[in-house]
C-alpha cells in the first residue's frame, strides 16, 4: 500500500530538522519535499549530518504550487506573516496543512493583529482548528488547516485548563506562570541574544508580561475550560538545548484536596498517551522528557496559603513543536495518533 505523501515548507530550522528526524521512522508517510530558499540545492544530511542516510532530499525553494503537486499533506514551518498567504495557496489546492507559525492560532482575528500583523486571510483564520489534541481531538480529524499550538502555551494550558474548568480558581486573582525554555525556542538564525558566550552560564528571563503567548494561552484556556483567565507571564532562557519547565501559581477560591486536585487532572488525561500525570510528591523533570512527545504534570498544595502550584515539563521541539504536529498529522489523516511517536525521552 503506498505511503501517504508529505512535505515541509521551511525545513532548515530546529522545528524542520525535528519534523524530518520523527518523519524520517513513520510507518505510513513519505516525506517528499523540504524547502529552504537559503539552502536550495543543498542535501539535507549537508546541513544536517545527523539525518545522512535517513532524508535523502535536496532543500527546494518555497515554490508552493510545486510543493503541493508532490504532497498530499504540508507542514508549514515558517515564521509568522510569512505563512499566511503559503497556507491560503495550500488550502486552494486542496491540501491539507499544519501550520506551525502563530498565524493560525487565533479564533479571533483582532486579537491576532493586536500581537501580530494585519491578517490577509480571516476567512480561513476562522475555519482553522486549534491542534491541542487533548482538548480539542473532535475538531481536528475533519480541518484543512491545523494551527499548531506554541511551545509555551502547550506546557500551560494542559496543566491549567482542568483545574479551571472545575472553579477552583479565584476569578479575580492573577495567576503567575514562570516559565523556562531552552534555548532552541528562539530558533535557528543569527541572534544576539542566544550566541553561546551570551547563554552559556548565564540564566534571563525577557519579554515579561509582554510576550505573545500569553493571549494565545488566555484564548485557548476560555475555549476550553469556559474561564478566561488572567495571567501574568514570566517567561526565562535557560543555557540548555531545548526543554519548557513551567511552574504556574494559582490562588485558589476555596480550601481544596489534594483528592480533587488529582481528580481533576485524572478526570482530562487518564487515558491520554502523551501526558504523564505524576505521582503524589514526584515533581517534573526535563530530563525525562527530552525528545519525547510527552508532557509530565505535577502539583503541590499549599493549603495554607490556599494556593496551587502546578508544574509541567515538555520538550519544545517535539510536544511543543514537531511531535504536536505529526499528532496532529495522524488524526487528520485517519491514523492511530500515537503512530511514530511513542519515542521515549534520551537519558542521560
Amino acid at each position: 500500500m503506498a505511503k501517504i505523501k508529505v512535505a515541509i515548507i521551511g525545513a532548515s530550522g530546529y522545528t524542520g530538522v525535528e519534523l524530518m528526524r520523527i518523519l524520517a521512522g513513520h510507518p505510513e508517510v513519505e516525506l517528499t519535499a523540504v524547502t529552504s530558499r537559503q539552502y536550495v540545492g543543498q542535501p539535507v544530511a549537508e546541513l544536517f549530518p545527523s539525518l545522512r542516510d535517513v532524508v535523502e532530499l535536496k532543500f527546494m525553494d518555497n515554490q508552493v504550487a510545486e510543493i503541493a503537486s508532490l504532497a498530499d499533506l504540508v507542514f508549514t514551518a515558517l515564521p509568522h506573516k510569512a505563512a499566511i498567504e503559503v497556507v491560503a495557496e495550500l488550502h486552494r489546492a486542496g491540501k491539507k496543512v499544519v501550520d506551525l507559525s502563530a498565524d493560525y492560532r487565533f479564533s479571533e482575528q483582532k486579537l491576532y493583529e493586536k500581537w501580530y500583523q494585519p491578517h490577509t486571510a480571516p476567512e480561513l483564520l476562522a475555519e482553522a482548528v486549534y491542534g491541542l489534541p487533548e482538548l480539542f481531538r473532535d475538531q481536528i480529524p475533519s480541518a484543512r488547516v491545523v494551527g499548531n499550538p506554541g511551545c509555551y502555551p502547550t506546557s500551560v494550558i494542559l496543566p491549567l485548563a482542568p483545574i479551571l474548568s472545575l472553579g477552583l480558581v479565584d476569578p479575580e486573582a492573577t495567576i503567575v506562570i514562570d516559565a523556562k525554555s531552552g534555548t532552541s525556542g528562539a530558533g535557528r538564525s543569527l541572534n544576539l541574544g542566544s550566541l553561546y558566550c551570551e547563554v552559556n552560564e548565564n540564566f534571563k528571563p525577557y519579554k515579561v508580561a509582554n510576550h505573545r503567548h500569553q493571549p494565545e494561552m488566555m484564548e485557548q484556556l476560555g475555549r476550553a475550560s469556559g474561564v478566561v483567565p488572567k495571567l501574568l507571564f514570566v517567561p526565562h532562557l535557560l543555557p540548555i538545548n531545548r526543554g519548557i519547565l513551567s511552574s504556574i501559581y494559582l490562588p485558589l477560591s476555596r480550601d481544596v484536596t489534594a483528592a480533587e486536585i488529582e481528580g481533576a487532572l485524572a478526570g482530562a488525561y487518564a487515558d491520554e498517551t502523551f501526558v504523564r500525570l505524576l505521582p503524589s510528591g514526584s515533581l517534573p523533570t526535563l530530563n525525562a522528557v527530552r525528545g519525547s512527545n510527552y508532557c509530565d504534570i505535577g502539583y503541590v498544595l499549599a493549603p495554607e496559603q490556599r494556593s496551587l502550584i502546578l508544574f509541567s515539563a515538555i520538550d519544545n521541539l517535539v510536544k511543543g513543536a514537531a511531535g504536536a504536529a505529526i499528532q496532529n498529522m495522524n488524526l487528520m489523516l485517519g491514523l492511530p495518533e500515537e503512530m511514530g511517536l511513542l519515542t521515549v525521552a534520551l537519558v542521560p
